[in-house]
C-alpha cells in the first residue's frame, strides 16, 4: 500500500509547486530520506515515486507539479523547506 505525500516548495511570493510522492511518505521515512536533497533538487525531478537519501526514484515521464498559492495537503503528508532543512507540515494550515 502506497503512503502518498507532497513536498512544497516555494516558488514565487503566493506560488508553491507540489511534488508528489507515490511511496513511503511517512515523517519516519521521509524526513531522513529528503534531508539528502535540496528544493532545486526536488523540483528538478517534478514526480516522485520514491525519495531515498541515495536516489530520486522518478516517474518518467514526469507531471509537473502543481502550482498553488500556499502549502496544501491533499494527501497524507506535506513536507516544506523551511529554516534550511525539511519539515513535516502537520497543522495543514491554510
Amino acid at each position: 500500500m502506497s503512503t502518498r505525500a507532497q513536498i512544497a516548495i516555494q516558488t514565487g511570493p503566493e506560488e508553491w509547486a507540489h511534488v508528489y510522492t507515490h511511496f513511503y511518505g511517512y515523517p519516519a521515512h521521509m524526513l531522513p530520506a529528503l534531508a539528502a536533497w535540496t528544493p532545486e533538487d526536488i523540483l528538478a525531478a517534478r514526480e516522485i515515486r520514491q525519495v531515498r537519501a541515495d536516489e530520486l526514484d522518478c516517474f518518467d515521464p514526469p507531471r509537473a507539479p502543481r502550482i498553488l498559492p500556499r502549502p496544501t495537503c491533499e494527501l497524507s503528508y506535506l513536507y516544506i523547506w523551511q529554516d534550511s532543512g525539511w519539515v513535516d507540515f502537520p497543522d495543514h494550515a491554510e
